[in-house]
């Protein structure tokens, strides 16, 4: 009787038995595939976002293949090496700044200078609000402004006689 007794204390004195009788159940190795199949999930999500910022960010097809290996290849870790080395802005950030610029630049040579009191004007005016300097001539049928060296005015096409000369009637207009 007292070696049923040592035989039962000993049995109920390893606590570990009943872990050890879980990690051998088919509930720990469900709970296993699914952290596997989690880990999967991530390592591919991963991937996956590299290659859609890469392309927002990258033109080149090579570097955005690089990346997107890299994504693959080392996972989450690959994702965060991607994400230190990636180019700060998105393309559509720089298209927008590179017309913003262009914009100016095309504002900035709409504006000139008076040559005289180098104030800004612009291509239309024919005085200097500065200075009053006569920038332009008026063509006297049209009424639109003439650079000072035309001949003649391009959009009714009458001739411009230069200040300081006049007008004789040829023979062809005598008659």
């Amino acid at each position: 009787m007292l070696e049923r007794i040592a035989a039962a204390v000993i049995a109920a004195s390893n606590p570990f038995d009943s872990f050890k009788s879980f990690f051998q159940s088919g509930t720990w190795h469900l709970i296993v595939l699914l952290l596997w199949f989690l880990l999967a999930v991530l390592w591919l999500a991963s991937a996956y976002w590299v290659f859609k910022d890469a392309r927002r960010r990258i033109d080149d097809k090579i570097v955005i293949a690089v990346a997107v290996l890299t994504g693959l290849i080392f996972g989450p870790l690959g994702a965060l090496i991607y994400t230190i080395v990636r180019p700060p802005e998105y393309l559509s950030d720089v298209r927008e700044r590179e017309l913003e610029l262009e914009v100016l630049e095309r504002r900035l040579a709409e504006m000139q200078v008076c040559p005289y009191c180098h104030a800004d004007i612009r291509d239309d005016y024919l005085v200097c609000p500065s200075c009053m300097t006569r920038l332009r001539g008026v063509c006297r049928t049209c009424r639109r402004p003439i650079e000072p060296g035309w001949r003649i005015c391009p959009y009714c096409e009458t001739q411009i006689v230069p200040a300081g000369t006049a007008t004789y009637p040829t023979s062809s207009t005598a008659r």
